[in-house]
Order: structure tokens, then C-alpha cells, then sequence
């Protein structure tokens, strides 16, 4: 069987690499993708990788009845503040929605207008969005008809907690996140502190007294735990275009040792397709160069007993694994099918 997708707001970089992973899914028709700035023109006008792959698919205005009548399945690549105008609409229609804004993260609608400046339009759908993180939801998201699709930072920081926070291996009062991120997180469209001869060559923290994706980092370690968690996040901008690593700062409870660390992440990663758990070789910690490509998250840890505490890295291609990779890794799970469909290739190297 053929699963039929459409893709709104496709023209930025998140949208293209949906299209391009998309167009190499063996079960899947790419029917609709919508642009308002690019309607009417070839979707290689502004993806140029994606010349001669998807046809003769060009970008439409967006018709939310020419979307219901021919797809089967939604992701949404929107600006925040959008996705919950329109989703209800798909949904009762019977399509499945992906969405890769903010829109349906946070549980807590109260948090929209603290975080991101809006009311949310649809608590309901909202109570019953699961975040789509499958290393935490896998069961959820296979049922759920809305997947709220994490951040990219937000990917990285809980993919690299997750085990030791279920463990109890840390304590849960100071934890401090570090996250270095390429400039492919800021979107297509460029401001001043984005446009490449600012952006090269930095190493620039942001939003250093409270970054957004912070609320979906407390929101999902505080389900692992059982208790409310405040956690300290800072970006970073980096030179590179792709790829984003979280450096997770903590403290061990008690005697825990480097054995101890390393068994919660083999057991709580062994099985997962697209988890790496770095310990050898050349480079003995997890760097995003050699996930570039790929859906892989690589994560890894050091411990210092001396000190009591523990550094706990990941690292993943901000645009596939946090973002249109994890996407379409939900979407497989959604329609039953292998969740690597589409997506069992190998970062590319060097980089």
C-alpha cells in the first residue's frame, strides 16, 4: 500500500529535507506541497537537490479541502502559532498529523502564551498530541492521530538525559544543559544575527536567560521521574550548517560509577534503531560531524568519580533526527509499518 503525504509550508529547510526523505520513502506519494511565497513554481526552484526526484510536483497555495481529498498523512512545517488553526480540520477528516512546530509540545496551554506568545486554540487536541519522541513513545505514537514533532535542541538535550533521569542516577535538583547548534536551526529566511558573515566562524550563546525548548525538556524528564524538574539550558551558535550537540551537565547520586552509567544507556538504547552509544575509537565522545545525513542520535558520557559528577552528550543532524527525520520515523510508526523505512541510510563522510 502507498501512503499519500502533503507537506505545509515546505519551501524552508525543514519542509526540504521532508521532501527529500519523503521521495526516497518505498511507500510513499508525495501529493501536495504548499508555499505561499513559491505557489505555482517547481519545487526545485528553491530545493535545487531535489532536481529531476519528485517530478512534476510544484508548490500550491494552501487548500485545506484539495489536502483532505488527497493525502493520508499531514506534516505541518509552520511558523509557531499556526499549526493549531488548522489541525482539527485535518484530523477529523481522518488524516494523520505530523506537526514540526511548537504548537502541540507542551501539554500545558498556559505555557503558549509564556513561551511563544499565542493562546492555544485547541486544548483538546492538544491533551490527546504525543510528543513525538519514539526512544519515550514509541506505544503512544503508534495510536495518536496529532505527533508534536520535538525541537531540535529540545531532541538532543532529553535523548542525552533520558536514561540516567530514569535511572535515578543523577541528582535532579542541578541540571544544566549546554546545546552548540548549526545555523540550518534558524530557517531559511535570514536576520542579522543569521546572515552568514555573522554567523560564521561564532561560537555565541542565545537566549541564555531562558530558551523556549526548555519547557519541553522539563515537560518529558519530569514524566521519566515522576516529579516536577527545572533544568538550566543554554544554545549556542556555531559555524557549522547542520548538526547539534547537547552536553548535559550533572551531578551522580550517591556511589554511582562509570559501570553504572554505562548499563543504563545499554539498556535503555541497545534496541533502539537509530540510538549509537559512543564509547571507543579515535574520537571516544558523540560529535555531530559523524551523524550529518542521517536520523542517527549518538550519545555518549564521561564521569568524573573525583568530583562526583558526569558530562552526558548527544549529538544529531538538527534538520533529520530533530526534525524531518524524526518526523517521518513517527509517521512510519503511525501506519504500522518498519519505523527505519525511508530512513535506514548512513551519515555521510567526511563532512
Amino acid at each position: 500500500m502507498t501512503f499519500r503525504v502533503a507537506i505545509i509550508g515546505a519551501s524552508g529547510y525543514t519542509g526540504g529535507e521532508a521532501l527529500r526523505l519523503l521521495a526516497m520513502h518505498p511507500r510513499v506519494e508525495v501529493t501536495a506541497a504548499t508555499s505561499r511565497e513559491y505557489a505555482g513554481k517547481p519545487v526545485a526552484t528553491v530545493h535545487m537537490n531535489l532536481r529531476s526526484v519528485l517530478g512534476s510536483i510544484k508548490f500550491s497555495e494552501l487548500n485545506l479541502e484539495k489536502i483532505v481529498s488527497e493525502a493520508d498523512v499531514v506534516f505541518l512545517s509552520v511558523p509557531s502559532g499556526v499549526s493549531h488553526t488548522v489541525v482539527r480540520r485535518l484530523v477529523e477528516a481522518g488524516l494523520k498529523v505530523l506537526d514540526l512546530s511548537p504548537d502541540f509540545r507542551l501539554k500545558n496551554p498556559r505555557l503558549y502564551e509564556e513561551w511563544y506568545g499565542f493562546r492555544h486554540g485547541e486544548p483538546e487536541l492538544l491533551a490527546e498530541s504525543v510528543y513525538g519522541l519514539p526512544e519515550i513513545h514509541r506505544d503512544e505514537i503508534r495510536n495518536a492521530r496529532v505527533v508534536a514533532c520535538p525541537g531540535c535542541n529540545s531532541t538532543a538535550a532529553i535523548l542525552s538525559l533520558a536514561p540516567a533521569v530514569r535511572e535515578g542516577l543523577i541528582e535532579l535538583e542541578h541540571i544544566a544543559v549546554d546545546v552548540k547548534v548549526g545555523s540550518s536551526e534558524a530557517g531559511r529566511q535570514p536576520s542579522h544575527g543569521t546572515h552568514h558573515p555573522e554567523r560564521a566562524n561564532v561560537i555565541r550563546p542565545y537566549e541564555a536567560e531562558g530558551h523556549r525548548h526548555v519547557a519541553e525538556v522539563e515537560q518529558e524528564l519530569s514524566l521519566l521521574c515522576g516529579r516536577e524538574l527545572k533544568i538550566a539550558m543554554v544554545p549556542h551558535a556555531v559555524g557549522n550548517v547542520r548538526g547539534a550537540l547537547a552536553t548535559s551537565h550533572v551531578w551522580l547520586a550517591g556511589s554511582i560509577d562509570e559501570t553504572a552509567v554505562w548499563r543504563a544507556y545499554a539498556k535503555h538504547y541497545g534496541k533502539e534503531p537509530f540510538i549509537r552509544v559512543v564509547r571507543s575509537g579515535p574520537v571516544k565522545y558523540p560529535d555531530p560531524k559523524y551523524v550529518v545525513g542521517s536520523n542517527y542520535c549518538d550519545v555518549g558520557f564521561a564521569v568524573e568519580p573525583s568530583r562526583g559528577r558526569a558530562a552526558l552528550f548527544a549529538a544529531i543532524d538538527n534538520l533529520i533526527k530533530g526534525a524531518a527525520g524524526q518526523a517521518v520515523q513517527c509517521m512510519n510508526i503511525m501506519l504500522g509499518l518498519d519505523e527505519r523505512e525511508g530512513l535506514n541510510f548512513l551519515p555521510i563522510s567526511p563532512v
